[in-house]
């Protein structure tokens, strides 16, 4: 193919080489997707080590335990045999003690205890072998435990630990990706029919979604050597992966389509997509990594690999875009409507919906503006009282056997589930002084009111340099009472016992420690994330557009569609609307890293429909048309695809809602509710009414910010018509 355009930027030529070339382009996109697959099979993803990435006083106490040299703990069980009148619990916790005995991969069975107020029983046992896979030996324990419930149907028998915990959360995380992964792809792909009528049209950008996220997930394994990947960031990636992935193809095969309907021949057409919408996806992609990189500053695990995890499916889906697309756009030409589906397949994609809308709102911007707003402000209200908790085993299966003899042991022996631990380090802790403290200390928790329950276990490491004392916590998890007891423990008891010995630090870490102290870590990096975030849009937005008004518009606008985001969340999950049919219990907060995570994740995807509205209403303007002229044709031009667009992620993330975790539930309901709103309130009617009001003003760039470059948005020129060739006759 010639080179016939005279094409600017980095999109535009990037695409016009792999037309030219789009044999190599196609094939080498494949390669480089095979490449990464058998990079990640030679190079096994490194998972973090969350003993080594705690926070504040809790992360030192578990770093200090790590490097004692404690001898490795198998994986620890737990069997409750709890009274009913007339029942017979001695007998039943014998059995306990007896089946477990003789089950295979059982090893040591501790005495059974008894709960203060008699009613309960608590039999402790390990499991051998490694206790990272002891989830798939825990099998025989639990039937072990649920024969001796049948033969006791007037006791309440259950199990709950480490192993059958991780066996209920890898169960149902198996049974709902599997779900998802069955439903993800139809879904997206019945939509994108509907969006198109076409089959091969629907097809491409969902092929491409998938292989940029297979291929970030190759690159993943490599990066976690430098930052080592957590469970859920596979998750996130084929969220944020699949949505931005057809998203991007969408917008891209959508202007080429349009071009070609309008009169262009397919190489006019697929110029003119590079230059305006191959330019967006640049742009909305930098500004989405951009954002991503936000969560880098938290100087978290779980943020660091979310933030690599995020960057690498959104650099693969952009580099997919620009380069194989247009190659397969220039070798498909027509041929991309191929497979038409009757009744679908529409020439104009404009809707009437829309166009009526959009008509109103130019008609009225300024009530049009105050009632999205009003809406917008009522949606977002609830955020006002937002607070946050760490996960916790509930947020699984709520109703599952183990979760419910976990929350029944913590109510009858509450320092088996909710213990604090003091963690003394010294030269020494075979002193007499460290003997002394841990007697002022028993002391001290048989006279704190209840706060501190006992029994108070006592572990030190084989060089006898660290001491782990272990204390229950009134209360459960983190709430008031919970809470309440640490601070005690941190802010008097402590200090005042294992402090005063010579030589020795005493930090205090635990379940309940840890929450607090990774959530009071996420608050202080919150100003700098917001601050590198929100001022790194700006400046992107202001060297794209050249504008100070649509860069300020663009970053206040994405900041209403966050703040919606969180009211929903609180309203759903934090008031505990909607339970049955999302399935789970409100535990009265949101998940503590939701928050953060959801503002860079959407201020970044809110990009992208920001970047693409406003880049064709610029296209308008730079023709000479009126700002309300540009904003009626740039709105109108881009609402099919940005429905579109929409009802994928929409759908997309509505699926996350549907599987068990609730921290996952929060995140598909917050996206979802966010992406439509946006699509809606915010692009069909806020930006186009404040467009309007603004007028000229919308490209107000201030004389000391005129040196920036100058990027074009309209397409290109058509090239002169050649002249017609003179034939020579012959003879």
């Amino acid at each position: 193919m010639e080179n016939r355009e005279n094409v600017k930027g980095i999109a535009p030529r990037i695409a016009m080489w792999s037309a030219r070339h789009r044999v190599l382009a196609i094939l080498g996109w494949i390669a480089f997707v095979a490449a990464t697959v058998m990079l990640s099979a030679q190079v096994p993803t490194e998972n973090a080590n969350y003993a080594l990435a705690g926070h504040g006083e809790s992360g030192k106490a578990d770093r200090i335990v790590e490097e004692a040299g404690f001898p490795r703990l198998p994986a620890g069980e737990m069997v409750l045999v709890q009274n009913r009148p007339g029942s017979d619990r001695v007998t039943a916790a014998e059995e306990v003690t007896r089946s477990l005995k003789k089950t295979p991969g059982v090893g040591e069975v501790q005495p059974a205890i008894e709960s203060p107020d008699g009613r309960s029983t608590l039999i402790t046992f390990d499991l051998t072998g490694d206790p990272s896979t002891a989830s798939e030996r825990v099998g025989p324990a639990l039937d072990a435990v649920a024969a001796v419930q049948a033969a006791h149907p007037d006791l309440y028998v259950a199990q709950a630990g480490d192993a059958s915990g991780d066996k209920l959360i890898g169960d149902e995380l198996d049974a709902g990706l599997n779900r998802l992964g069955m439903l993800s792809i139809p879904v997206t792909l019945g939509i994108l029919l509907i969006g198109f009528g076409a089959v091969v049209a629907a097809l491409l950008p969902v092929a491409l979604a998938i292989m940029s996220v297979v291929a970030a997930i190759g690159l993943m394994a490599v990066a976690s050597r430098f930052a080592p990947a957590v469970d859920e960031t596979t998750h996130v990636m084929l969220l944020i992966g699949l949505a931005v992935g057809v998203d991007y193809c969408l917008f891209y095969i959508r202007r080429e389509r349009d071009e070609r309907r309008k009169g262009a021949d397919p190489h006019r057409a697929l110029v003119i997509a590079a230059q305006t919408s191959g330019r967006s996806i640049w742009v909305s992609g930098l500004t989405v990594i951009v954002a991503m990189a936000g969560m880098f500053f938290t100087q978290d695990v779980t943020f660091v690999s979310f933030a690599v995890g995020t960057i690498l499916v959104v650099a693969t889906a952009v580099l997919g875009s620009l380069t194989v697309l247009p190659a397969m756009l220039s070798a498909l030409g027509d041929r991309v409507d191929a497979i038409k589906i009757p009744g679908l397949y529409r020439r104009n994609s404009q809707g009437r919906f829309w166009n009526g809308l959009l008509k109103v709102v130019l008609a009225k911007p300024l009530i049009s503006a105050l009632v999205a707003v009003a809406a917008l402000g009522v949606i977002a209200a609830p955020a006002l009282d937002l607070k946050t908790k760490g996960q916790r085993i509930q947020d699984v299966a709520p109703d599952s056997p183990v979760v419910q003899a976990f929350l029944a042991i913590g109510e009858a022996f509450p320092s088996k589930t909710t213990p604090a631990r003091i963690v003394v380090s010294g030269t020494s802790v075979s002193t007499p002084q460290f003997a002394a403290a841990l007697s002022d200390f028993r002391n001290v928790a048989q006279n704190s009111g209840g706060k501190l329950v006992e029994p108070i276990d006592v572990d030190i490491n084989p060089a006898g340099n660290v001491a782990v004392v272990a204390v229950g916590l009134t209360g459960k998890e983190e709430d008031a009472a919970s809470v309440d007891a640490l601070n005690l423990l941190r802010s008097t008891v402590v200090p005042e016992t294992f402090g005063q010995v010579p030589g020795a630090t005493a930090l205090v870490t635990g379940n309940t420690a840890s929450s607090i102290d990774y959530s009071e870590r996420l608050a202080d990096s919150l100003p700098w994330i917001f601050t590198f975030v929100l001022g790194l849009a700006f400046i992107l937005l202001l060297v794209s557009f050249r504008s100070v008004v649509v860069a300020l518009t663009g970053v206040l606008l994405n900041l209403l569609s966050v703040a919606a985001a969180y009211g929903m969340l609180v309203f759903v999950f934090q008031d505990g609307h909607f339970e049955k049919p999302l399935d789970f219990v409100a535990a009265g907060a949101i998940t503590n890293w939701m928050p953060l995570f959801l503002f860079v994740i959407l201020f970044g995807l809110s990009m992208d429909y920001h970047v693409f509205v406003v880049s064709r209403i610029r296209e308008g303007a730079d023709r000479g048309l009126p700002i309300r002229e540009a904003v009626r044709e740039g709105i109108g031009q881009t609402a099919g695809v940005i429905t579109s667009a929409a009802v994928v992620m929409v759908a997309v993330f509505s699926l996350f809602a549907t599987l068990p975790l609730i921290a996952t539930k929060e995140l598909g309901v917050g996206l979802a509710a966010a992406v439509l709103l946006d699509a809606t309130l915010i692009r069909a009617v806020l930006l186009p009414a404040v467009m309007t009001m603004l007028g000229r003003a919308n490209w107000w760039l201030p004389r000391g910010l005129r040196w920036l470059p100058e990027i074009a948005h309209e397409p290109p020129a058509a090239p002169p018509a050649q002249p017609a060739r003179e034939l020579t006759p012959i003879g």
